[in-house]
């Protein structure tokens, strides 16, 4: 059964810092599209706005929004995901969701298309005051 946990979401003011994690459970040796998606509170669940992902060989994308401000990575041992996010901003605050997809992986392991992914987490707020 496929699970995924986040925590560490909170507040922060404009300018600091926040670390998400996901705790995972997949199945071992399979290639999965990992990622973070986020929806600000009050909009619809297809305003949702994938992230960042991180793919089975590592490689990593970003929403322009947080380019240069996020950093997407996962654990040695594949059963962690942590988004470590910098210089926040009142516009990033939302429910931030972890996400994953086999389908996703090896082609098409990009933030636009993570909000495709098939398991979600139960997400975790975050709050920036400016």
């Amino acid at each position: 059964e496929v699970q995924l946990v986040e925590s560490g979401g909170g507040s922060a003011q404009a300018g600091g810092s926040l670390r998400l994690s996901c705790r995972l459970t997949i199945p071992p040796g399979s290639n999965y599209c990992l990622g973070w998606a986020r929806q600000v509170r009050g909009e619809a669940r297809e305003g949702r706005e994938g992230v960042a992902t991180i793919d089975s060989d590592g490689s990593t994308t970003y929403a322009d929004s947080v380019k240069g401000r996020f950093t997407i990575s996962k654990g040695s041992a594949g059963n962690t995901l942590w988004l470590q996010m910098d210089s926040l901003k009142p516009e990033d605050a939302a429910m931030y969701y972890c996400v994953g997809s086999p389908s996703l992986s090896g082609g098409y392991c990009y933030s636009q298309y993570i909000t495709r992914g098939a398991y979600w987490g139960q997400g975790t707020q975050v709050t920036v005051s400016s």
